[in-house]
């Protein structure tokens, strides 16, 4: 029984690695926390979309290239929400999305964590980024778990407002195989 149980589970593994995998919207969270006046203010994103290609067995061939919408932006207050999209922080018309591009993924100490070199590009301006996630099987795919903390003038985000410049990112994505790959 324990050899079958093995045999099924590098039977899944070999079936998802290598296979194209699109983020699921439904599924899938970006929350960010900021200071603001010395307070905490939560957000979030939606409008995931991209390409990724994750085998923890040959990690020099995953890659990642994900955007989320900035017209998205969600802080549970409509009037921030809309100053947010303007021109002085996100700038949604002109930048509808953030993206995140990564070519090199390595492996760390321990057991299903991972460290993701890649880029992140806001606003037009792109900054390297490093951080440790996450990858836990599920059928047809996997989910990501990962957070990194950034500064928001690297980006030109808010100018001098009273706003923290940097924040806290928490990435929860659930990303399966695309109908094109099945």
């Amino acid at each position: 029984m324990k050899r079958i149980t093995t045999l099924l589970l590098l039977l899944f593994a070999a079936a998802v690695s290598h296979a194209q995998l699109k983020p699921v919207e439904q599924a899938s969270t970006l929350k960010f926390t900021i200071k603001n006046l010395g307070f905490d203010v939560d957000g979030s994103f939606t409008g995931f979309e991209g390409n990724i290609s994750f085998d923890p067995q040959s990690l020099a061939a995953s890659s990642f290239d994900v955007t989320i919408k900035t017209a998205t932006i969600n802080t549970d207050n409509n009037l921030r929400d809309e100053h947010l999209k303007g021109s002085s922080f996100f700038d949604a018309r002109n930048y509808p999305n953030i993206r995140l591009t990564v070519s090199k993924v390595m492996p760390t100490n321990k057991i299903g964590l991972y460290m993701l070199n890649g880029q992140l590009t806001i606003k037009g301006k792109t900054q390297a980024i490093q951080f440790p996630f996450s990858a836990t099987a599920i059928a047809r795919g996997y989910q990501f778990k990962g957070s990194f903390k950034m500064k928001r003038k690297d980006f030109g985000v808010g100018g001098t407002s009273t706003v923290a410049d940097e924040l806290e990112v928490v990435l929860d994505v659930t990303a399966t195989k695309s109908q094109a790959s099945s």
